[in-house]
């Protein structure tokens, strides 16, 4: 037999297949109408799994087991979706198809939306949509019956429970998680109408509309009452998420973003209506701002995916600028600029430069923490990452905050060739820059880039334009508008931080034997700096 004969068996072959997968088409969409007349689901997880067993033993030969299994499956995936598209004809619902990877264009078709379905709160992670929606259908007999088996009922009310604990848990909420999860979800989304009322406040509309179609869902979930779902599925334990109680040894990332969240839900939970809950949730946009910028101070930026994404630092030290002691010349230079930035008046790019130890980035981290209710985000950005300040930017330009671009220590050697990038985005390119950006830097250094004998004048030197070279050198820091200069203190103005310190450490000791021990400390310890009058201070703290 020949080549060209084999091929026309396997023409015949794969004419008889198209004709035997039409069949099993014409049948899928008669079993969809007995399904939408029953109320079944159009998947069944375990049937499909015993489904897939048979027709693999069906197999003659071992070696083609598997690759029967692969074209069933997909075969089934397609029987599935050609269901979902009569459920959608006829406008029917089915609450399991969150779980089947085949009904991906039956959730998201208009006329098809399930109950679950919101318009604009739809930016929940994946792992948050199927923890609510599963939920969801357990709390209700019927839906849970149709979706699931009664052994997975367990084991997903289980998994649940676990889901909600650790969203939960982890960011020190307490009280009735379920409705803390619910809040969470409300205000970490930004959406159309989160971010204009963020902006302009209450603005009523369609967009107020739509919201309230949303919150017409989340009302609902609100409500649910979980008692007849514990006595069916024999949790009582799920009642201990409905008033959870923190313990004394837990810690938070940010208990202020805890308390404000838990405090909202108890408010929403309270709430006759979704008009009221949507009230609430707006005044709430407007104070506070929605999503990770109304809820965190400061961030950093790292790459997602060739994305540059600009996540929260959850857990900043609490100081304030009256924590660093002296300098007063120097805060008081800090603070008028930035007083006038989140004003709206101009204000412009800082420099804090001088000696090491000395507070300049202290002092950013005061900025951050005493700013915050005024609108202020800190975003931290390292000198390898200046190549996504332009991504950066396009994301913060648009909000409601005044927003910092911090970099610390921030200097360069005469190889690096960065700040030449980071010159353009301060201020030279042709895009302007936001009115709602400034940048603020610290640096050991007072011109940045790193200089030498070789930059003066000589007759010897072979660089023609001297002076252009240097003028390229300073043309950085000549960017920022503000530059405050922080520099060692003298033996009295240490003596004087160590003493402070000590006064609110509580720290028994006459002030003799302490300038006396502080002297031994920082001689091998780094010199005279707040920082080592700190470690120091540190030190006896632990020895007390």
């Amino acid at each position: 037999m020949d080549l060209n004969e084999l091929r026309m068996n396997i023409d015949a072959i794969d004419e008889q297949l198209v004709n035997l997968i039409e069949d099993r088409m014409s049948v899928a969409e008669k079993i969809a109408e007995c399904k939408i007349e029953s109320g079944k689901s159009v998947f069944d997880k375990e049937r499909e799994a015993q489904k897939l067993d048979k027709v693999m033993e069906l197999a003659g030969k071992a070696e083609n087991r598997e690759p029967v299994g692969e074209l069933f499956e997909k075969i089934m995936e397609v029987s599935r979706k050609r269901q979902y598209e009569r459920l959608s004809e006829k406008n029917a619902t089915d609450e399991a198809a969150i779980f089947d990877p085949a009904a991906g264009d039956f959730l998201n078709s208009e006329g098809i939306a399930t109950d679950n379905e919101l318009i604009l709160y739809k930016n929940a992670t994946t792992r948050q949509g199927i923890l609510r929606d599963t939920l969801i259908i357990l709390s209700d007999k019927n839906s849970s019956a149709r979706t699931f088996s009664e052994d997975e009922e367990v084991r997903k009310i289980h998994e649940c429970m676990n889901m909600l604990i650790d969203e939960s848990a982890r960011r020190g909420f307490f009280g009735n998680l379920w409705h803390t999860f619910l809040t969470l979800l409300l205000v970490s989304d930004e959406n159309a109408y989160s971010l204009a009322t963020e902006i302009r406040g209450e603005m009523g509309g369609s967009l107020r509309d739509l919201a309230l179609h949303d919150l017409v869902r989340f009302k609902k979930w609100f409500d649910i009452d979980f008692t007849e779902m514990m006595d069916r599925l024999r949790v009582p334990e799920f009642a201990a998420l409905l008033d959870f109680q923190r313990g004394k040894a837990e810690s938070t990332y940010n208990t202020r973003v805890r308390d404000r969240i838990c405090e909202l839900a108890d408010t929403l939970s309270g709430c006759d209506t979704a008009e009221a809950m949507l009230d609430e949730l707006a005044d709430f946009y407007g104070a506070y701002g929605v999503g990770k910028f109304g809820l965190h101070k400061a961030f950093r930026i790292r790459h997602v995916e060739d994305r540059t994404v600009i996540e929260p630092i959850r857990n900043i030290r609490h100081v304030q600028l009256k924590d660093l002691v002296g300098y007063e010349i120097a805060k008081q230079k800090l603070i008028e600029n930035t007083d006038s930035f989140v004003a709206g008046k101009k204000a412009n790019n800082c420099l804090l430069y001088g000696d090491a130890g000395t507070g300049k980035s202290s002092c950013i981290k005061a900025i951050a923490n005493e700013y915050y209710e005024k609108g202020l985000r800190i975003i931290e950005v390292y000198k390898h990452q200046f190549k996504d300040l332009n991504d950066v930017i396009a994301q913060i330009k648009g909000r409601n905050y005044k927003f910092i671009i911090y970099m610390d220590d921030l200097s360069f050697e005469d190889f690096e060739t960065d700040y030449k990038y980071l010159k353009a985005v301060i201020e030279g390119g042709l895009e302007k820059k936001p009115e709602n950006v400034l940048i603020y830097a610290t640096s050991n250094r007072r011109h940045l880039i790193r200089e030498s004998f070789k930059d003066k004048p000589s007759v010897m030197d072979d660089d023609l334009h001297r002076n252009d070279t240097v003028q390229e050198k300073l043309s950085l820091s000549n960017r920022f508008g503000v530059t405050i200069y922080f520099g060692s203190p003298d033996r009295k103005e240490f003596n004087e931080i160590v003493r402070v310190l000590a006064d609110r450490e509580g720290i028994n000791m006459s002030e003799e034997e302490l300038y006396a021990e502080a002297q031994k400390w920082e001689m091998s310890h780094g010199g005279l700096s707040g920082r080592t009058a700190q470690q120091f201070i540190d030190h006896l703290s632990g020895l007390q």
